[in-house]
């Protein structure tokens, strides 16, 4: 064989991998898109009691125009903090993370579009020690399944996400359940397949429909050396269950260090600057 020709068991895994590459920026432009929908809200709101606040003068209005202002200023460092942590597990190594957290920020991500298509979400975190997973990856897996359960539940619905430590199985188990349609016991088998579909395109938002998501997130659990486990009932609705692998204390853990907040200042820095 020529030197310049590539195997094909090579091409395809170069294609594999820019499939993955693609999938992840399809990814990250979603959640631009969710997280700019987002700071639009919370501008407007700041903007109008801003402008209640200059157009009365008692104090009431003024207090309750302030206190707005500063739950939209609070909520705006949640989203913040919540994409500078995403951004922060670009990596790709696998290190000891808290699944907990990563669940708190996908959800601060989420939070608008659940609202909107009156889909509430209970999050269920009980103890666990870290896991060894690539953080954005396994971020990458919640939003997919998160967004799957909303589109199950069209006139709203109820999720909840669990998670839990599994002693007996080594594992911390992060389980997503939604009260949707449910899937059909003759197209369960199929739903990890590639390309393989339930759903007739990408619904209003723009997301799902293509069949590739759920392929994408077993290959990404496999990859992690873990497993993941649906069961669903018509009517009722479905859970998915994220089996990740317990991290051992010698292993490196996601940095501990703290995002820079972004509110307002504390007494006494508010002291030093007058």
């Amino acid at each position: 064989m020529p030197d310049n020709i590539i195997p094909v068991d090579k091409q395809l895994e170069l294609l594999t991998d820019e499939l993955r590459r693609a999938q992840r920026f399809a990814a990250l432009g979603e959640l631009v898109s969710t997280t700019t929908h987002e700071f639009n809200n919370v501008l407007t709101t700041i903007i109008n009691y801003a402008k209640l606040g200059l157009r009365h003068k008692d104090a009431a209005t003024r207090d309750k125009a302030f206190t707005k202002i500063l739950e939209a200023s609070q909520r705006a460092e949640k989203i913040t903090n919540g994409v500078l942590g995403m951004a922060r597990n670009r990596g790709s190594d696998r290190i000891a993370t808290d699944v907990a957290k990563l669940v708190d920020q996908s959800l601060v991500l989420l939070e608008r579009e659940m609202r909107k298509y009156r889909v509430q979400v209970e999050f269920v975190a009980e103890p666990a020690p870290p896991a060894l997973v690539c953080g954005n990856q396994i971020q990458q897996v919640l939003l997919n399944l998160l967004t799957n359960a909303r589109q199950a539940m069209p006139s709203g619905g109820r999720i909840v996400v669990r998670v839990a430590h599994d002693l007996a199985a080594g594992t911390v188990d992060l389980t997503i359940r939604d009260t949707g349609s449910g899937i059909p016991s003759d197209q369960l088998p199929r739903i990890f397949d590639r390309y393989y579909t339930t759903k007739h395109g990408p619904d209003a938002s723009g997301k799902g429909g293509t069949g590739v998501g759920l392929a994408t997130c077993r290959e990404i659990i496999h990859e992690h050396q873990g497993r993941i486990r649906v069961e669903s009932s018509v009517g009722v609705g479905t859970a998915f269950t994220l089996k990740l692998p317990v991290a051992k204390a010698e292993q490196p853990a996601a940095s501990a260090v703290p995002l820079r907040k972004l509110g307002l200042p504390n007494d006494a820095a508010a002291n030093a600057a007058t």
